[in-house]
Parts: C-alpha cells; sequence; structure tokens
C-alpha cells in the first residue's frame, strides 16, 4: 500500500519524519513520483538537516548559479504543476537538493584534519623559533631541535593566552579537538607548560572590522558564533582530546583555542608560560560544495553551492593529491623564516668580484 497516496498527511509526516538518515530519506523520494512530491514539498530533506545540525537554521538565503541545477527546475517544473506552481516548486527542489547534499556532506563525508592554517598567537616568546607554526607538526621535536609555541611569560596565573587558526573550508563539521602540551625536555626537571583550562570558539571574519583600519584585539576581528565549554586539562606531555556534547559546524572557518590559568613556572625567570607543541582538528569539511557568503553579527549567512559532486569522492581525490606533495606550501614570510631555522642551509656562498677590481687586474694592477 502507497501510505503517501491513502493516509491523512499528518500521519505520512510522522512515519518519513522516523528517518534520521540522510541517505534513506534520498532514497525514500525515489520510491516514486508521489514520495518525490512529497518529500520535497514538505522540505523534510531541509527539517531533517537542521534536525541534526541546528546550527544550520542560521542559513537565510541559497545561492546557486549551477547550469544543471537551472535545467533541473525547469524539467521538473512541469511534472509537478498540478501540486505546485512553477515558482515554489523550483524553490523546494532546489532547497530539497541542497539540503540532502549537505546532510550527507555532515554525515557521511570522511572524517580528516581540519586545519589550512595557524593564523596568531596573542603572544609568542621567542620568534620565529618558538612560533604558532609549529603547532601543526605532530611532532615535539624535529632532529634534535624542540618544536613547540610559547606564549610569553607572566607573573600573573591569571593571563590568558590564545592561538588562531584557520580550517579548511568554511564549513567544517567538527567531531574532536585535540592538544598537547609541550614537556621542556632541556630544562632542569623537565616542566610541561600546560594550562589548567582550554576553551574552543568557531565563528567567522568580522567583515565591519576587516575593513576599518588601526589595530584592534584578534578576538574582536571575528564574530564567534560557537563557544565550547571550559575542558580541564591534564600537566601531561600526550595529546590531549577533548569530547564535544555533539559534533559542531563552524561557519566562517576560524578556530580560536583560549588557554585559560597558567600552571607551570621557568625556573630561569619565574615566571609563569604556557607552551605547545600540538594542536590537531579531526571533523568533515566542506568546502568543495558550499562557500558562507556574508555572514553577519547575528550569525545569518548565504548559502552557496559550489558543486553538486559527491563529497566523500572529492575528498578522496583531494587526499590522493595531498600524498603526490607531501610538501606543505610556505605562504608568508613566517612560515619561511621559522623553516630556515629548524632546518639551517649549511652553504658556503661565493661573494662576486667587483668592476674595479676586474678592470684592475686588466690592468696589470694588484689591490689589497
Amino acid at each position: 500500500m502507497d501510505f503517501v497516496k491513502n493516509l491523512d498527511t499528518d500521519m505520512s509526516l510522522a512515519i518519513l519524519s522516523c528517518l534520521d538518515d540522510p541517505s534513506d530519506l534520498v532514497r525514500a523520494s525515489a520510491v516514486s513520483r508521489s514520495w518525490r512530491e512529497f518529500v520535497i514539498k514538505y522540505s523534510l530533506s531541509k527539517n531533517l538537516c537542521l534536525k541534526l545540525f541546528h546550527q544550520l537554521t542560521s542559513v537565510d538565503r541559497i545561492i546557486d548559479t549551477s547550469n544543471d541545477m537551472k535545467e533541473s527546475f525547469e524539467a521538473s517544473g512541469s511534472s509537478s504543476s498540478n501540486l505546485m506552481d512553477d515558482n515554489d516548486t523550483r524553490v523546494l527542489e532546489r532547497e530539497h537538493r541542497v539540503y540532502a547534499l549537505l546532510a550527507k556532506g555532515c554525515t557521511s563525508s570522511p572524517i580528516r584534519s581540519c586545519i589550512a592554517d595557524a593564523i596568531i598567537a596573542s603572544s609568542t616568546d621567542n620568534f620565529p623559533a618558538e612560533s604558532i607554526l609549529n603547532t601543526l607538526d605532530e611532532r615535539d621535536r624535529i632532529g634534535g631541535t624542540p618544536s613547540y609555541w610559547s606564549s610569553t611569560g607572566h607573573h600573573k596565573t591569571s593571563v590568558p593566552e590564545t592561538l588562531l587558526y584557520q580550517l579548511k573550508g568554511d564549513l567544517c563539521v567538527l567531531t574532536e579537538l585535540s592538544v598537547q602540551p609541550f614537556q621542556a625536555y632541556f630544562q632542569p626537571g623537565t616542566p610541561i607548560y600546560s594550562s589548567h583550562y582550554v576553551r574552543f570558539r568557531l565563528g567567522h571574519l568580522d567583515n565591519n572590522q576587516a575593513e576599518s583600519g588601526g589595530k584592534i584585539p584578534v578576538e574582536n576581528k571575528y564574530v564567534w558564533t560557537y563557544t565550547s565549554q571550559e575542558f580541564p586539562m591534564a600537566q601531561e606531555n600526550r595529546l590531549q582530546t577533548f569530547k564535544l556534547p555533539e559534533p559542531v559546524i563552524c561557519i566562517g572557518g576560524y578556530m580560536l583555542v583560549e588557554f585559560l590559568g597558567r600552571v607551570q613556572t621557568q625556573e630561569m625567570d619565574g615566571l609563569y608560560y604556557i607552551c605547545v607543541s600540538h594542536v590537531k582538528v579531526m571533523g568533515r569539511s566542506l568546502a568543495k560544495s558550499f562557500q558562507v557568503v556574508d555572514p553577519d553579527e547575528s550569525g545569518k549567512f548565504g548559502l552557496k553551492v559550489l558543486s553538486y559532486s559527491d563529497p566523500q569522492e572529492m575528498d578522496e581525490n583531494e587526499e590522493e593529491a595531498e600524498e603526490r606533495t607531501p610538501f606543505r606550501p610556505m605562504r608568508n614570510l613566517e612560515q619561511l623564516l621559522n623553516f630556515l631555522h629548524r632546518h639551517p642551509l649549511d652553504v658556503e656562498y661565493v661573494w662576486p668580484e667587483s668592476d674595479d677590481e676586474e678592470e684592475a687586474e686588466s690592468d696589470g694592477e694588484v689591490t689589497v
């Protein structure tokens, strides 16, 4: 029995709303024309997506300029004209396809590292040797050289520190956040410079502040749409994982790691420091499929569709490309200085002779 045709609307909605896997809802919409029209008309893909990730309620418009989507609207508009008018059909079909793709990407794309780059630290004790860029490397030493970020020292334990990172895409579903404090094996007692607590903020660049000049604190240049609880850190030299209550979507592609409370003094100067050897973020990046457009202070943003290709297949292709090019490109002077500091080049430079010396030699003169 086709219950969509024979049962009342509320009962059919109650049945199909029990599907909590986006793939199952897509399969249901492929059963028949009546089922597809029902799923589209009552926005079941959108409702499921918002149920799984409530942060997506901030989407206030969908931007789609792809030719295949326009053709889909034109092809399906006339077939559903007896159910809805053409304009409503196009809007609802677009939402169905976009949210079905969004839900699939958020739940079934491969979980991979989501940090694209290290932006800035609130302070750095010894630049570039102790730069934030060192936290991108999983090793706490490269050869005989220690690899870590260090804050400046303070007498007060209450002075916080922050590390700012850019993620691999405007939309990332974060599943696991990890931090490894640094153990100074070259200092007496091999102290571990952790913090009492760590907290994570997710958000986007504040367009208004980005356009304004002058120096302002890093935190004020961004709009943080999500703030985690304060997680206690152990004073141990290991990668410590902090589990969020549920997977969280970062809207805008930036993450701020806040270290709260200092616990370790340095014997040499008696000041409190925080040092980190590695920061790791695992999750699902939707960079190949979607782009966040014009987010505002209230959190509302436009969702631009970049591709309707399967997110899982695109991630697999990207992973193969990364395996073929294992070296990370250096994009700024800080990265270059840091690389040269950690990998000094033993090169003897031969200075060219000057024109005056060449002329003197040609005249048979010797210069001293």
